[in-house]
């Protein structure tokens, strides 16, 4: 199915979530450009290196750090909902703050209620795959490129939290449990990434798994690289800190999102090209 005939299907999906008395408004989430990929790795090597600040080196703790973390969140969200239309400044603070909350919810339930890693990773993978099975029983359709209603925002910014708390207790589970390390960690969940990039493209592997599988991927393998750059040498990092790690990718991720608020580079028109991992399902 091509792009085109996958949003006009979406769109006639879109008026009948209107006669149900659901405003429906242009689309509120980017389209999957390099972009998209480059600038949600930065933010979630900021969810874990932004956590660790808050909770280690300011010492607000992890029960404080995830009020005010979550508080923050609630607050960007509601402007988020608001919006009629993909706003990248509003989205990608969603996104930081999601990954900040994310590795909080995770890291709240291994260090504060002592719940096992391997039950945190099952747990969340549950909790995401429920998520999918409704959001596709209200909308038969997990696409990104119509997130047009507020019920399909609501279910992609739920999916959103769980692919971030899924890979926080998976990466933690690689990177310490398994004793790989925080390099060898990083490389491995990249070389899995390009294994599902290579299915995809040349295997036909379904475009909305291969997306959400990358999704989910790229959580671990960002904090795997904030680790490595953040921690000390003696722990196998680079020893460069919580706040200068922090400071210089939020920098770069501030940098991209100014340049496509100006640019639009990243609000592809229906059926134009250059679209990393488009989702017309099949």
């Amino acid at each position: 199915m091509t792009i085109n005939k996958h949003v006009a299907t979406d769109r006639a999906k879109d008026r009948t979530g209107d006669r149900a008395g659901v405003r429906a408004w242009g689309n509120k989430v980017p389209e999957i450009t390099l972009y998209f990929w480059v600038i949600k790795i930065l933010c979630t090597t900021v969810g874990e290196t932004a956590a660790d600040l808050l909770n280690t080196n300011l010492g607000l703790g992890l029960t404080a750090t995830s009020y005010v973390m979550g508080a923050l969140l609630a607050v960007a969200l509601f402007f988020q909902f608001r919006a009629r239309a993909y706003r990248p400044g509003v989205y990608w603070l969603c996104v930081v703050l999601i990954s900040v909350v994310g590795t909080l919810v995770s890291d709240n339930l291994t260090d504060n209620l002592g719940v096992p890693l391997t039950t945190t990773t099952w747990m969340f993978a549950l909790a995401l795959a429920l998520t999918f099975a409704a959001w596709y029983a209200s909308e038969r359709t997990l696409s990104v490129h119509a997130i047009r209603t507020r019920r399909r925002e609501a279910f992609y910014w739920l999916a959103i939290l769980f692919t971030f708390a899924l890979g926080t207790s998976a990466g933690d589970l690689t990177a310490e449990r398994l004793k790989l390390g925080y390099w060898v960690s990083a490389l491995l969940f990249a070389l899995l990434i390009a294994a599902v990039a290579v299915a995809r493209f040349t295997l036909d592997l379904n475009t909305v798994w291969s997306f959400w599988i990358a999704y989910v991927l790229t959580r671990p393998l960002g904090a795997s690289l904030g680790d490595y750059l953040s921690q000390a040498r003696a722990d196998g990092g680079l020893g460069l800190g919580t706040v200068v790690t922090s400071g210089l990718f939020l920098a770069v991720i501030l940098g991209l999102v100014v340049h496509l608020t100006r640019t639009r580079a990243d609000v592809v028109p229906s059926g134009a090209g250059g679209v990393i991992l488009p989702e017309d399902a099949r």
